[in-house]
């Protein structure tokens, strides 16, 4: 016998197989006994007939509990009734390991009861779809760089300074000094691109927001392309390019598991190039119009976000905001000074931002002015102030946050369900 998994069943019709996996669910019927048994990789119908197996076993599958893990022995055999064409008949089943009574039952579960037992919940079909839809995304994100040229390079986890706003660093003692959770690897993906050209880093990020919205969590992942000689307008174009690469992957690879949560994809199919593109003050302009109480120099907040991109069937381009609204290593607009060369790419339906980047501030004189501004410590970014003495060159780049896009194309309500432990202002266990 073959060990195999059940994705593969297919190809092996009429053939004796070896199985391993967990008990998903049961039913019986006299003679026979119907286990579900999932391996991760799907779920298959074994079927034990009081015939075929010894009847002490028999009588151990009437009475097994849910998520127990069983190794089963038998034929593949064709069953139009299968939601995926094909069953087993069980000639042999091992027991590994017989589960205590499991505590998600098929009853209605609260949201507190499920993140509690999420090390649990991960082995339903709904978390287990969106997870793979997130690797796939991954996957996607690292291939589309690879087809461009861009080389991985890591950031640094631990870092001594802010990227953000320093309101929302996490901090920690590090030996006799104090460090900072990363809110972001782009000033290091800075430095990498003036040595390799084209880079980029993909890692968890984390911001001690105290933000209880449906968008926001304390740690996450970003993706974070940065480029030498590259301005504004090339930021959005990769930006775009990346976007509809990660969409065709994921409806043309993960249609199964955008079925059984039940998204719509006929608007994910709607999505096309040229992505609208909006300037900050197009933005403001149009949002007074929809009814937004926006007054100029305020950032987009969550509602305008929704309010403005539910115009459209794309995800849209707002670009060239106010710069005492974005952080100081953006570069200002020469044809406003009061603007930043920078974008956020918001996704419709109300996902609101999952793309922020822009123009980095390349003249040595002027960033030291900013840094100044923002009262930041001048010493510890000396290092950074340095890739601005030693050929400095216009540069550009973004960060794409996984768990909004995980989040839209899914076409989940919060960013909770899109990662698999997910933190929150009141949420670390498990």
């Amino acid at each position: 016998m073959e060990l195999i998994q059940v994705s593969d069943i297919g190809r092996y019709e009429g053939r004796e197989v070896v199985l391993r996996g967990w008990l998903y669910n049961k039913r019986s019927s006299g003679k026979l006994h119907f286990l579900q048994l999932r391996d991760g990789s799907g779920v298959v119908q074994c079927v034990v007939f009081k015939g075929d197996v010894e009847a002490e076993l028999f009588e151990q599958c009437d009475h097994l509990p849910q998520e127990s893990s069983l190794v089963v022995h038998g034929q593949v055999r064709q069953e139009s009734r299968s939601p995926i064409g094909y069953e087993v008949g069980v000639q042999h089943l091992e027991v590994v390991q017989e589960a205590e009574p499991y505590p998600i039952t098929p009853k209605e579960h609260g949201v507190s009861f499920l993140l509690d037992h999420r090390h649990l919940w991960l082995r339903s079909s709904r978390p287990g779809a969106i997870l793979k839809i997130r690797s796939e995304i991954g996957k996607a994100c690292r291939d589309f760089m690879e087809t461009r040229g861009f080389v991985l390079v890591d950031a640094p986890i631990f870092t001594p300074a802010a990227c953000e706003e320093t309101s929302t660093l996490f901090e920690t003692a590090y030996f006799d000094d104090t460090a900072y959770l990363t809110q972001s690897g782009q000033l290091y993906m800075e430095a990498a691109a003036m040595a390799l050209g084209k880079v980029y880093c993909f890692g968890p990020t984390f911001r001690a927001e105290k933000s209880k919205t449906r968008r926001h969590l304390t740690e996450f992942w970003m993706i974070e392309p940065e480029m030498a000689y590259c301005d504004l307008e090339g930021a959005m174009a990769l930006a775009e390019d990346m976007v509809l690469y990660v969409l065709d992957r994921v409806l043309d690879r993960r249609r199964e598991e955008l079925k059984l949560l039940e998204r719509d994809t006929t608007k994910l199919e709607q999505v096309s190039r040229p992505f609208p593109r909006l300037t900050y003050d197009e933005a403001v302009e149009r949002l007074t119009a929809l009814g937004s109480d926006i007054a100029w120099g305020s950032d987009l907040g969550g509602d305008d976000e929704t309010l403005l991109a539910s115009q459209f069937e794309s995800p849209i381009f707002v670009h060239r905001y106010p710069s005492a609204v974005k952080a100081f290593y953006m570069k200002e607009d020469a044809q406003d000074r009061r603007l930043a060369l920078c974008m956020d790419l918001l996704a419709p339906e109300g996902y609101g931002e999952i793309i922020g980047g822009g123009q980095r501030e390349d003249n040595l004189a002027v960033l030291q002015h900013k840094i100044a501004t923002h009262q930041l410590p001048q010493e510890a970014f000396s290092w950074y102030l340095d890739l601005r003495r030693y050929g400095s060159v216009e540069h550009a780049g973004f960060g794409m946050g996984i768990e909004r896009v995980v989040a839209w194309l899914c076409g989940v309500k919060h960013v909770r369900e899109t990662i698999p432990f997910p933190r929150m202002m009141q949420r670390l266990y498990p």
